[in-house]
């Protein structure tokens, strides 16, 4: 069943308007622009390489773009850091806890860093701990877990202050069956109650089955962007997104390679 583009809301909480990052010379995003609504899930597909995880610390304020802007809630990301920072959330690829803090004393440095009170960062910390299955270990040290814990403990932190907008890079890295399932239920919660979503990841069963949109990257450019069911019209593939995505992607690189051949020539 394809959602409504943007679910119950019609307002963008995150624009990235022609968004540019260079590395020195080396162009790693072109040219950027999508809008992620209130209520919306945008999972954010593309190859190694492609300008995902560049494209989302442009978004958070970890990286300055080298031409554009990013806007969220109405706050432009490198005129209005803190602003911006305060309604939104950054859970990265890789998880980053204090090694020397317990799980549970993480959540309240986190919950305190976004002006949460002490008695409902502690009752938010003990719902989101449970619902990660993490209460057991919530009182060890942050160095004795393992990849999963991590990730658990880092995404309860990034939902402890109630953000309304969520950026996640590859959020299933490390976690079990069960545990990818809570944070696929957790995520469209969070969409259902207002939160927008911005998502990369590089498994493409878990777009399809919750993104309401999706956009494909492809050397720093977006190649495409719509719901499953409009990618399909774009492309021959008529199957699983996998598909879609892998001749979309060729594509570019033929024209890629034509264009390079005729150049030679």
């Amino acid at each position: 069943m394809t959602r409504a583009r943007a679910g119950r809301y019609n307002h963008p909480m995150l624009t990235i308007d022609h968004l540019h990052k260079r590395y020195g010379q080396k162009p790693a995003v072109r040219d950027l622009c999508l809008e992620v609504a209130a209520g919306e899930l945008y999972a954010f597909l593309g190859p190694n390489g492609a300008g995902k995880t560049t494209t989302l610390k442009c978004v958070v304020g970890l990286l300055r773009p080298s031409e554009g802007r990013v806007v969220v809630d109405g706050h432009d990301v490198q005129a209005e850091p803190i602003a911006a920072k305060r309604v939104m959330s950054y859970v990265p690829d890789r998880p980053y806890l204090y090694e020397k803090l317990s799980g549970r004393e993480f959540l309240a440095f986190a919950g305190r860093m976004y002006g949460v009170d002490r008695l409902t960062c502690a009752r938010r910390a003990d719902e989101l701990l449970a619902l990660f299955d993490a209460s057991e270990w919530a009182d060890e040290l942050c160095e004795n877990y393992s990849h999963g814990m991590r990730q658990k403990i880092v995404m309860s932190a990034a939902l402890i202050h109630d953000p309304r907008v969520l950026v996640i890079d590859e959020p299933m890295v490390g976690l079990d069956p069960l545990s990818a399932r809570t944070v696929k239920t957790v995520l469209r919660e969070r969409v259902a109650d207002g939160c927008a979503v911005l998502m990369s990841t590089h498994t493409l069963s878990v777009a399809e089955e919750v993104a309401d949109r999706v956009g494909i990257i492809h050397r720093g450019r977006l190649i495409a962007e719509g719901t499953c069911e409009e990618l399909r019209r774009q492309a021959s593939a008529r199957g699983r997104l996998e598909d879609i995505f892998l001749e979309l992607t060729a594509g570019v690189e033929a024209g890629a390679a034509g264009a390079a051949a005729a150049a030679a020539e």
